[in-house]
C-alpha cells in the first residue's frame, strides 16, 4: 500500500472519519505543537494572499484568514474536505496541487501541512507551488519524521504507511524548487490509555488487508516527531525548471 496512491488517498479522505481517528491520538501530548509552529511560520511574513493545499477540514485556513486578516484560498482533492472547509467560511475549492489553476505569482505564501507525502508526483506539486508564489514568496510545508509514532506503528505492523516525504529527506526534496530551506522541529510524546484509540488508528490506515493489532500494553507511550520546513521561492530555480519542461 502506497500513501501517495490516488485511489488510496481518495478513500482516505472521502469522509472525515479516518482523519478524526488519527487526530484523537494527540489528546495527551507533550512538546511543541507543530500546528502552532506552522501558523507562526505563515504569520511572521505578514502575507496578503495565502494558498493552502490539502487543507482538510479547513481549520488552519480559517485561522489564517481570521487572525491575520489576509485573503486565503484552500485547495483539496477531496470534495468532502472542501465541503467542511466551506462550512467554516473558507474559500475552498476542489483541485490538485500537481495542476493548480492560479496564475504565476498569485500568492505571498503557500502552506502544505501533512499532505506532500500524498502527492504522486511531488516534484510536479512543488513546481506548481513555486510557480504560483511571487518572487521571494514563502512555502511552509509540515511533515513527520520516520520515527513519528514508531511505537504505535509497530503495533499496526505491515498495515502502517511508509511515508515518501519526511523530516529526513524533506529539505533535499524542497531544495530542488526553493531556496533557503529551514527546518523547525516539534518533538514530544503521546500517551494513549484506551484500546479504542489504538484500534481506531489501525483501522484508519485503510490497509489493503487489515491486520489485527500486534500485542501491546496500556498506557502506550509513543514519540511525536514532526517538522515544519520554511523555504523561499527562487526565480532562479523557477527559470531552471521551466527550461527543462
Amino acid at each position: 500500500m502506497r500513501i501517495d496512491d490516488p485511489a488510496h488517498v481518495a478513500r482516505q479522505y472521502a469522509t472525515e472519519e479516518n482523519l478524526e481517528a488519527r487526530r484523537a491520538l494527540y489528546t495527551d501530548a507533550t512538546g511543541p505543537d507543530p500546528r502552532e509552529i506552522t501558523f507562526q511560520a505563515v504569520a511572521e511574513m505578514r502575507p496578503k494572499r495565502v494558498l493552502e493545499v490539502g487543507g482538510g477540514p479547513g481549520e488552519l485556513a480559517a485561522r489564517i484568514a481570521g487572525e491575520l486578516g489576509c485573503d486565503v484560498v484552500m485547495v483539496d482533492i477531496s470534495p468532502r474536505m472542501v465541503e467542511l472547509a466551506i462550512l467554516l467560511g473558507v474559500d475552498a475549492r476542489v483541485g490538485d496541487v500537481q495542476s493548480l489553476t492560479f496564475q504565476d505569482g498569485t500568492f505571498d505564501c503557500a502552506v502544505a501541512a501533512w499532505m506532500l507525502f500524498h502527492v504522486p508526483e511531488i516534484d510536479a506539486g512543488l513546481a506548481e507551488l513555486a510557480r504560483v508564489l511571487r518572487p521571494s514568496g514563502r512555502l511552509v510545508a509540515t511533515t513527520n519524521s520516520v520515527e513519528h509514532l514508531v511505537e504505535l506503528r509497530e503495533i499496526a505492523g505491515s498495515a502502517a504507511w511508509a511515508r515518501t516525504f519526511t523530516r529526513e529527506n524533506g529539505a533535499g526534496i524542497i531544495g530542488r524548487h526553493f531556496d533557503r530551506v529551514e527546518r523547525r522541529d516539534a518533538d514530544g510524546w503521546v500517551t494513549i490509555d484506551d484500546q479504542a484509540t489504538v484500534e481506531g488508528f489501525v483501522a484508519s490506515l485503510d490497509a489493503d488487508e487489515p491486520l489485527e493489532p500486534r500485542p501491546y500494553a496500556l498506557p502506550l507511550r509513543t514519540r511525536r516527531a514532526s517538522s515544519v520546513f520554511v523555504a523561499r521561492s527562487s526565480p532562479r530555480l523557477q527559470r531552471s525548471v521551466a527550461s527543462e519542461s
